[in-house]
């Protein structure tokens, strides 16, 4: 029995291209830090640096220690100098951000759904980003952080997705089985690997990511009225 429907953030309750996603927050964040005196193509390089290190966190370090030991060592920033700055950053200048994002009120409706019938649900976000951004992203899908029993982020977390150690790390602080648990995302290689731990799986297709061109029709699929059935056919919702 499903106890528990984990959900992507950007790309299935956030409607986004990502790419253009990327491009904002980055060139928004950059513009934030070169009074420090650094240049823009030194600074993506450190972002891209400190992303691109928590993704290959192997769980010796939290994805934050690994995203700031890369980006410093790119900078030879402190983390310490920066922090305030970039902490005043998703506060006010991130939220410019959001224009880049797409929105639909149908998360809110499939979340709210699935509270009601007694489940619980839980933000499976990439934890690449900071408590304070994704509170920021949740809300910008209209939804609110504690609508989640759990909402990944890169303080919490050691693992990235598609690392099946990221899952788990989510089952074993939820006390759950993979069987009990629905994983919905957008993206077959990131979210549609929690099959592989038993997890039951959905593909969201509204801004579908497929970087190697598999077959999705393996996976249940469709946008959010094919969600919706599906989660009546397997009795989720009502």
């Amino acid at each position: 029995m499903i106890r528990t429907v984990l959900f992507d953030l950007d790309g299935t309750l956030l409607p986004m291209d990502q790419s253009r996603f990327v491009r904002a927050y980055f060139k928004s964040l950059c513009e934030k830090l070169q009074p420090f005196g650094y240049t823009e193509a030194l600074l993506q390089k450190a972002l891209w640096g400190g992303v691109g290190a928590a993704l290959q966190n192997d769980g010796a370090c939290t994805n934050e220690e690994a995203f700031w030991n890369a980006f410093c060592s790119i900078t030879a920033a402190k983390q310490s100098t920066l922090l305030p700055t970039v902490e005043a950053y998703y506060s006010k200048e991130f939220q410019d951000v959001a224009k880049s994002c797409g929105f639909t009120p149908y998360a809110k409706q499939i979340v709210e759904r699935i509270r009601q019938s007694g489940r619980a649900v839980v933000l499976a976000t990439n934890p690449v980003f900071p408590k304070i951004a994704t509170e920021s992203r949740i809300r910008w899908a209209g939804l609110l952080p504690e609508d989640f029993l759990l909402y990944t982020t890169y303080e919490s977390c050691r693992y990235c997705k598609p690392n099946l150690k990221y899952y788990k790390e989510i089952l074993e602080k939820l006390e759950l089985t993979p069987q009990e648990c629905l994983m919905v995302g957008n993206d077959v290689d990131e979210d549609m690997v929690a099959e592989e731990l038993g997890m039951q799986v959905f593909l969201l297709t509204d801004c579908l990511i497929n970087r190697s061109g598999k077959e999705i029709a393996v996976y249940p699929n469709g946008g959010f009225a094919e969600l919706h059935q599906y989660l009546e056919r397997i009795g989720i919702i009502r």
